[in-house]
């Protein structure tokens, strides 16, 4: 069995939620807190670390601003970020297609 591809996954972005959010960003480009709190059905904490720690890896950037006296707190990707997810599938589909064939 070859797992060539398995030391080129990201651990980053393996996790559920972390993924989930990659997902998103890299169709919607931007989303705010609350859209990714719901859309991934995930607590306020649990999405504040994840969030962190793609930031702390460059993949994403957070934007603090207040709208109508109101925080609102919203989350981009960036290019690292996109090459990173890029790379993140094309390993995932190496491994996947491994076991399928």
């Amino acid at each position: 069995m070859a797992l060539s591809n398995l030391g080129q996954i990201d651990e980053v972005i393996h996790g559920r939620l972390r993924l989930g959010i990659m997902v998103y960003l890299a169709e919607a480009e931007r989303a705010d807190f609350t859209v990714l709190k719901n859309a991934l059905d995930a607590t306020q904490g649990n999405l504040s670390i994840h969030l962190r720690k793609l930031e702390e890896a460059g993949y994403i950037e957070i934007e603090k601003a207040f709208v109508n006296r109101k925080p609102l707190t919203t989350a981009r990707i960036t290019p690292k970020g996109r090459k990173a997810f890029a790379a993140y599938l094309q390993a995932l589909g190496g491994l996947i297609g491994k076991a399928g064939g």
